[in-house]
């Protein structure tokens, strides 16, 4: 194994992956060329399980059954070959391609010295190979690579953020969007994807936000594919709708981790998909979801704005995201002191709440149930200034909004001038809240409440620990 590889577990990990989601010899060999850091060449014969001895064998026994001559390999020229320490003749290069099913390029063998328009070469595929026959090879080459990226970054034991991962966060936003603007796919398919997006929103309440954003970036990955041409309608409809709950869940993670270019990117992606859409209440969902990103990082006006444009497209019939809609808009408006407004509104949230029909399910995101209205209805009496008596259960589902609230308590309570008070149960929230939750969002609203702290009272034991408290927190970013 030469230096920088990942060990052969990794490749028989992609094996195994390959045969779960029945993925070609070429699709495995690129996933693992982009992941475990070897040569193509070496890549192909990893994706079929081979030892160097048995590929050896493997390719004699095809010139001897075919009659094409000697195969003039051994085990130390392979290897030779697959680290690029040295290059097989032109001969030797046809027979590797005839083992392997592949030709020179995918085989890294090949010298490519045209010009193209736009530096991009178009090569036609079999549709049997689960892609548009109009796909680029590099496009399809960056598909696997991205989606080796996010495998290797949910296998670490340690989930880490880097500007490599957020880059490619990025461009798998902007490849949706490119597939919305352009849309042959079973029902079988579609069921699946179905069964997937709901399993995520389940997930989420309870998972953290980084490993399950880069699991929606997969999914993304895959229901792009599946987009990579036209549908007929009913099939693009179940399309786009899991595009709009995979992108909110993104969006809301990253506003979780504190990056809000990103989680405003994200909402744009999935209002894109629900206007494409047209339905209603799914556009008004969006805007709901959307509201709460300005209301945490600064823009109460944006956030009331969002939510009454979320009531309005929901209508008169009582539903999640008019619910939503309405307690968001309470909140906010609670915040920036407009107490009478915020009452009225709340209280058109209680009407709307118990006027939905039972839906089931109440351990899921963007379902509006009794326990998200009890956090909504607990951070607007704070911001009125009213004595809340409430103790959170212990962390579980919702694990960042009762730590959120108890966060508003304390802010409270440190402008009343109980600042001890206010240090203590900001620590006992921090305490509280999950190592896997104690993202930016949780950590930034801890630091506020210390700069609201006088002067004066800087050197209070209280405010001292929570102090060394944040400075020893890492945010999960």
């Amino acid at each position: 194994m030469a230096r920088g590889e990942h060990s052969p577990a990794c490749a028989r990990r992609w094996r195994e992956q390959a045969e779960s989601r029945q993925w070609t010899p070429w699709q495995t060999a690129q996933a693992i060329h982009g992941c475990c850091g070897v040569s193509l060449l070496k890549a192909h014969r990893l994706a079929r399980g081979w030892s160097a001895r048995q590929s050896v064998q493997e390719l004699e026994e095809l010139c001897e059954r075919q009659d094409l001559g000697e195969a003039r390999a051994s085990i130390d020229l392979l290897n030779a070959w697959e680290n690029n320490r040295a290059r097989p003749r032109p001969q030797t290069i046809d027979l590797l391609a005839r083992l392997y099913r592949a030709n020179s390029v995918r085989l890294g063998l090949a010298g490519d010295y045209c010009e193209d328009d736009g530096g991009v070469k178009v090569v036609v595929v079999s549709g049997g190979e689960g892609r548009s026959p109009y796909q680029t090879e590099d496009r399809v080459d960056d598909d696997m690579e991205r989606r080796a990226l996010f495998h290797h970054a949910l296998l670490g034991s340690r989930f880490v953020m880097t500007g490599r991962l957020l880059a490619e966060v990025e461009r798998t936003r902007q490849d949706m969007d490119r597939t919305l603007a352009v849309a042959t796919v079973s029902e079988e398919q579609l069921d699946r994807l179905d069964e997937q997006v709901l399993r995520y929103r389940r997930e989420y309440i309870t998972s953290a936000p980084l490993p399950m954003l880069y699991r929606m970036m997969l999914e993304l990955s895959d229901v792009r594919m599946l987009s990579a041409a036209r549908q007929p309608a009913v099939a693009q409809r179940r399309l786009l709708n899991a595009t709009v709950m995979l992108a909110l869940l993104s969006a809301d993670a990253l506003m979780k981790l504190g990056d809000t270019r990103q989680a405003h990117a994200w909402y744009g992606t999935a209002r894109t998909a629900s206007d494409d859409m047209g339905d209603v209440r799914l556009r008004a969902l969006v805007r709901a979801q959307q509201a709460m990103l300005p209301y945490y990082y600064g823009d109460l006006a944006e956030t009331v704005r969002l939510a009454r444009e979320a009531r309005m497209l929901a209508g008169s019939a009582p539903s999640s995201p008019a619910a939503l809609g309405a307690a968001a808009e309470a909140r906010a408006l609670a915040h920036m002191g407009e107490h009478k407004a915020a009452r009225v509104a709340l209280a058109e949230a209680e009407r709307i709440f118990a006027r939905m029909p039972p839906e089931g399910h109440d351990h899921l995101a963007f379902r509006f149930s009794e326990r998200r209205l009890q956090f909504y209805r607990i951070g607007t009496l704070i911001e009125l200034g009213e004595e809340v008596d409430w103790t959170p259960g212990p962390s579980g589902p919702y694990a960042i909004d009762p730590v959120l609230i108890l966060l508003d308590q304390a802010v409270h309570l440190v402008r009343d001038g109980k600042v001890e008070d206010a240090c203590n149960l900001a620590e006992k929230a921090l305490l509280q809240v999950p190592p896997e939750h104690r993202t930016s969002i949780v950590l930034n609203r801890a630091q506020s409440l210390l700069s609201e702290v006088p002067s004066g009272k800087r050197k209070a034991a209280a405010v001292r620990r929570l102090t060394d408290l944040l400075g020893d927190a890492t945010p999960v970013s």
